[in-house]
């Protein structure tokens, strides 16, 4: 498949800024998957749209204050620095701007001094790895010196740091936040609850590699980035008790439904476990995990479109889209939702 095939016009006023005051406001598309019959209301609504004996599935992983600006310790050269992923110990894997400043050896000071970085290897595109020096706990260090690695497609300065985590975020490690989990507020997980509807947690760490763009006409030939994901017994044994008494798995975006589908498809059925997972869903896929999602908007040409085209075909949801923008949609990370039933 071309990657043309997942192209659609999208003006640039509808890439949301901003989050809406209130989590639960935001808009919601519904889409049914067989039919490609869409609806338009609005996200508080979804309760309505859960049974009881449903699952509900969430990403609880938390984004790391993870941008850091220093200077190098012999020149005072300025230097932005974007940790990605922990890779032993101390070490990590990080993007640096302006890269050729860092070579092997190079020390950069953080707040100066409380946070250090030597660098130890060179990697293609700016990435290096770095093994940070600090006293005490890393996570206080961050939160104390690092702001929030916001995707690059927004441009104004987000007042409100926790209104890029979602209210259950819980377990530290990724460069972006699953988007999707942002329209829920306690208050309305609560009213979901009471409904009889589980609510299940997974963990995947979002890596920036979700906003690298697809670079090859051929879909196929793509090379997805990989993550790390965690579950527990505790939602196995809620998965496999949904699906026995005939439930529905509903994922709370993108990065939920790759989890399910790549244990979904290494296990009869749903287990604790652990891993790094890059797989690629795109449409000819079979879903094994999951019967619906909620999901928000998404970039043109992106894996996330093919993903969501191929649980509900490539045609719906593109006509869904094109009603979206016709009726000004908010998109991407800061923007409405869309049900997929």
């Amino acid at each position: 498949m071309n990657v043309n095939d997942f192209d659609f016009e999208l003006p640039e006023e509808l890439i949301a800024q901003t989050p809406l005051l209130d989590r639960t406001s935001s808009r919601l598309m519904t889409l049914n998957k067989d039919t490609g019959a869409v609806s338009h209301e609005h996200f508080s609504d979804i309760v309505s749209h859960l049974n009881a004996g449903d699952t509900l599935v969430l990403n609880d992983t938390k984004v790391m204050p993870a941008r850091l600006y220093g200077i190098k310790g012999e020149t005072g050269a300025k230097v932005e620095m974007l940790l990605l992923k922990q890779m032993a110990d101390n070490d990590w894997e990080v993007l640096i701007k302006p890269a050729k400043r860092v070579t092997i050896g190079t020390v950069v000071s953080f707040g100066e001094g409380k946070l250090k970085a030597v660098c130890k290897e060179l990697l293609p595109q700016g990435g290096r790895i770095m093994t940070l020096q600090f006293s005490g706990i890393l996570q206080e260090r961050l939160e104390e010196l690092g702001e929030m690695p916001l995707p690059p497609y927004i441009k104004e300065q987000l007042e409100d740091q926790s209104r890029y985590q979602t209210v259950y975020a819980k377990a530290v490690g990724s460069a972006a936040a699953p988007t999707a989990g942002l329209h829920f507020s306690e208050t309305l997980l609560e009213e979901i609850a009471a409904k009889g509807v589980n609510i299940a947690y997974i963990t995947l760490h979002v890596g920036l590699g979700t906003f690298r763009p697809v670079s090859v006409e051929e879909i196929e030939e793509h090379d997805m980035h990989s993550e790390y994901y965690e579950m527990s017994q505790a939602t196995a044994d809620i998965l496999n008790r949904t699906r026995q008494q005939g439930g529905r798995i509903i994922t709370v975006g993108t990065t939920s439904t790759r989890t399910l589908e790549t244990i979904a498809s290494m296990h009869p059925e749903f287990t604790e476990t652990s891993g790094w997972t890059d797989i690629f869903i795109y449409p000819g896929y079979e879903f094994k995990g999951i019967d619906a999602m909620i999901t928000n908007f998404h970039l043109p040409k992106s894996t996330l479109m093919m993903l969501i085209s191929s649980l509900a075909t490539r045609e719906h949801v593109l006509n869904a889209y094109a009603q979206a923008v016709k009726e000004k949609y908010r998109f991407f990370s800061f923007g409405d939702a869309m049900f997929i039933y």
